[in-house]
Formats: C-alpha cells, structure tokens, sequence
C-alpha cells in the first residue's frame, strides 16, 4: 500500500480526540510535510535550472494535474503572470476534467490518459515546453501519460510525487520527491502531501523565474503593474534601485509604459528606445543591462 493511502495508527481514533488536541496534531504533521521537502534542495536546484535553460528558448510552462493535484498546479501557475510578468500565452494547464475541475470534482478523470495526451496534442506541446506532472500517489494514470507523452516529444519533464519509486517520478527527466508519509486522515491528500506539493510548486517556479532574471535585488521587476497600489509599489522599487526622487521615479514609468526595468534605466538617464535596447541584448537581465550602462 502507498504511504499516502495507509492508516497511521497514532491517529486512529483521531475523531474523538479533544479538537484542540486534533488541531495541533493536523499542525505538526503540516510543519513535517514542508520539512520533508529539504532533502529535494538539489534536485529542486536542477530542475529548476534546466527549465530555465529550456523557457529561454521561448517554450511555454505546462502545469499537469487531476483532483487536488491538478487544483495545487493551476495555483501555483496563475500567480506566475501578476507576480512575474510571465505571459498568458507561455502557461498551460492539463486537467483531468479539464478546466471544470477547478470547482467541481471529477475524480475518475483521472484514470484517463488518453485525454491528458489529446489535450497536450490540442496544445501543440513540444520541445520548447517544460511539463510539470504533480500527483500524490505518482500513479495516477491521467498526469503519468501526460508526462510520458510530452518526453516522448522532447519537452522537459519535472515529475512532483508523494510516494517512492513512483511512475511519475520515473517517467520525469526531473523527479522532485516529498516522502510526506501516511496522512492523518488516510488517504487526504490535501493536507501533508498537498502542502508539500504548493511549497515544491512555489520554490520550483519562483527559481526559474530567477534564473529567467525576472527578480532583481529582491524585487518584483517584471511585475504586471494593475492597480493603483502596484503603481505605487513600481515607483517605490524604482526609487529604491536608481536613489532618484519620486518624481522622477513617476515620470520614468510613465514613460516606460508601466515597464518597471525601463522605468529603472530611464531614471538612470537612459531614452526609452535606449532601454530597450540595452535590454534586448542582455537578454532581459536587469542586473547585466545596468551592468553594461555603468561600466
């Protein structure tokens, strides 16, 4: 029997248990689940840099997943856009259930691979793509074809399981593993194997946007810049990483079109069509394009 499906006996009788008593239990077994992703810092650290080394070719993130699993994706992959800058059009969801998933649950979608391959043919997924398949058991079929499929088409494969030895971390170029163990409701995969798989997703996902250069100093400079309070967020950073005035700040994004690593080259002096440009050649790297204006 998979871990994540057996009964820990500590916890048998866990419904008559005082809740106070229950509530510090479910805590401690939340506070191990992210613990038990240390141990996958490395392997994290790999993925992490070839999907970079991949994205850069202009492929698109592919978040794959049925049931919980898929849910966990979908919410890691969204804050991606607000967050990074990361376009609608390089992010993919593949749900067993397909999009209806997210609110309503279709449980025996995921015995279906078949589906997961046609929605990943629909999408044109290809060599450029990095697919990221989660799944807790790592057996279900849906994310375990998908994965297959999409390395059979020379994408990059990342497999996020819960159990060892699992298909889906053998099917995966890259197999992230959080050995999360029996739940304290056995078989309810929202809460050990669930947290671990948002911490993995989070970490896997913030360090290839740092690779990709969309962070810089700590901050948020590809941000989408929406409301009022992100406005003033964007004229903040650029205060902070040229030491000019506000106004200059204001007029600088401004004139960048709301572009926050224009924004920063222009308080430096720079035209807009020089931002550009020094941005083009180093590849959208802030960090290199100040580089080369200060050196």
């Amino acid at each position: 029997m998979q871990k994540t499906e057996s009964v820990n006996p500590r916890y048998v009788d866990i419904d008559s248990w005082p809740i106070e008593e229950a509530i510090d239990a479910m805590l401690e077994g939340q506070l191990a689940a992210v613990a038990a992703i240390k141990a996958q810092v490395a392997a994290l650290a790999k993925a992490a840099s070839a999907a970079a080394q991949h994205l850069r070719r202009g492929g698109r993130l592919v978040y794959v997943g049925a049931g919980t699993s898929g849910r966990i994706a979908v919410q890691d992959g969204v804050e991606l856009g607000p967050t990074f800058g990361w376009s609608q059009d390089r992010l993919v969801f593949v749900l067993a259930g397909h999009l209806a998933a997210l609110s309503v649950s279709a449980e025996g979608a995921e015995d279906d691979g078949g589906d997961a391959r046609a929605q990943l043919e629909a999408a044109h997924i290809d060599a450029n793509d990095v697919v990221i398949g989660v799944a807790a058991s790592g057996r279900t079929p849906f994310t375990v074809s998908a994965v297959e499929w999409a390395r059979s088409k020379g994408a990059l494969t990342i497999g996020v399981a819960n159990n060892i030895d699992a298909p889906l971390l053998r099917a995966a170029e890259f197999a992230l593993l959080a050995d999360t163990g029996s739940e304290l409701i056995a078989g309810s995969t929202r809460m050990k194997a669930g947290t671990a798989q948002k911490v993995i997703l989070n970490l896997l996902s913030t360090a290839i946007m740092l690779r990709l250069g969309r962070v810089y100093r700590g901050l948020m400079v590809d941000m989408v810049i929406s409301n009022e309070k992100l406005l003033h967020r964007a004229h903040d950073m650029v205060v902070k990483l040229t030491h000019c005035d506000r106004d200059t700040a204001i007029t600088a994004v401004r004139a960048a079109n709301n572009d926050i690593k224009k924004a920063v080259l222009i308080a430096k002096g720079l035209t807009t069509a020089q931002a550009t440009d020094v941005l083009e050649r180093n590849n959208q790297l802030l960090r290199d394009a100040i580089a080369e204006i200060e050196a």
